[in-house]
């Protein structure tokens, strides 16, 4: 069999292993199958392989193929996790059918992981002076859990983040931010407007702002490869019956960010656009507070590991990629925030 042959039946094997994430989607069996089924055949090739594992039955399994000595440490990194498989028909019984193959996950990203595991493979063969890291990590659908425990334990020079590019070379992705705004009023029955407060409704005020925010940030500053940044409305909630006046409410915004941007520079954005409201609603009681950061990432397409796949790739397909940037977060931001130079690829 060809390595083609080979990478094509590994990554059937891996499709057919359900590992939805469970916080995904609570049916979801995690990593824990996957990850003992890539641990055993990265151990078949007779590398030590260590299982990393934060939290109990969400393991990500971890092997080196040792270097000679002298050289850069690379680490090939992909996911075992997978988002759930919606109203698929069999989706984790894989088939192949004109070069493709379908099944949840083959192409995000258990295609990936079996190509980063042949790798291995074939890298034992080559006398690499440097190591090779192999990362199969847990989590990256929700938070992440699995490449930051790797990289609390393991250290590179470099990283490729093998999620899908089609043959593409990406160095840039952008970042989000979590935010939660609550406006506060006064409860009262319906029939008593002189005591009442309505927070859905001062709540209007801000979300006429979040409108005129997001128009203005896609009309501002672009980077070259992602664009603008953006903010949303993602989740409502407020209020408790019709005859009264609502106390509370809460509003979640998701709020993409590119280079340059991060979590404190839209917390005062929010704060800002809380203040603008106040123009329109004199009394307005709100506050925002962030729930999660994950920062954009970016690499110089000059660098080393950028320069080396990108002559990896013309040698390969005859032709230089095209350098992109990717609108979704990926694990590259953890990779590159901790010091190892990271490209997506």
């Amino acid at each position: 069999m060809s390595i083609r042959d080979d990478v094509t039946q590994l990554a059937c094997d891996l499709v057919a292993i359900e590992s939805v994430n469970p916080d995904l989607v609570a049916q979801g069996s995690g990593e824990a199958a996957i990850a003992s089924f890539v641990g055993s055949w990265l151990g078949g090739l007779g590398l030590d392989v260590e299982v990393v594992e934060p939290i109990r039955g969400r393991p990500s399994v971890v092997a080196v193929v040792p270097g000679t000595g002298g050289g850069r440490t690379l680490m090939l990194n992909a996911h075992l996790d997978t988002v759930g498989a919606g109203g698929m028909r069999d989706p984790f019984r894989p088939v192949v059918d004109s070069g493709r193959i379908y099944g949840r996950g083959a192409y995000d990203m258990k295609g990936s992981l079996a190509a980063i595991m042949v790798a291995a493979r074939e890298a034992l063969r080559l006398d690499l002076e440097g190591d090779l890291i192999v990362g199969a990590v847990a989590d990256e659908e929700v938070a992440s859990l699995g490449t930051s425990a790797v990289l609390e334990r393991f250290k590179a020079d470099a990283a490729i983040v093998a999620e899908p590019t089609e043959l593409r070379l990406c160095t840039a992705h952008k970042g989000f931010v979590w935010l939660e705004v609550e406006a506060r009023g006064v409860a009262a029955h319906g029939s008593r407007p002189d005591i009442g407060v309505d927070a859905i409704a001062h709540m209007g005020a801000i979300l006429l702002s979040v409108i005129d925010l997001d128009e203005t940030l896609r009309h501002g500053v672009r980077h070259p490869l992602l664009g603008s940044g953006s903010i949303h409305a993602s989740v409502i909630e407020g209020g408790q019956e019709l005859s009264t006046y609502p106390a509370r409410c809460v509003v979640k915004l998701e709020r993409r960010t590119v280079p340059g941007e991060d979590g404190a520079s839209t917390v005062t954005e929010l704060e800002n656009l809380i203040a603008i409201s106040r123009r329109h609603v004199p009394h307005l009681d709100a506050s925002v507070q962030m729930m999660l950061d994950r920062n954009p990432s970016e690499v110089d397409a000059e660098s080393y590991i950028a320069a080396a796949v990108r002559e990896a790739a013309a040698e390969a397909l005859g032709a230089q990629p095209d350098v992109i940037g990717a609108s979704y977060w990926m694990d590259m931001a953890l990779l590159n925030t901790a010091g190892v130079r990271s490209i997506r690829g």
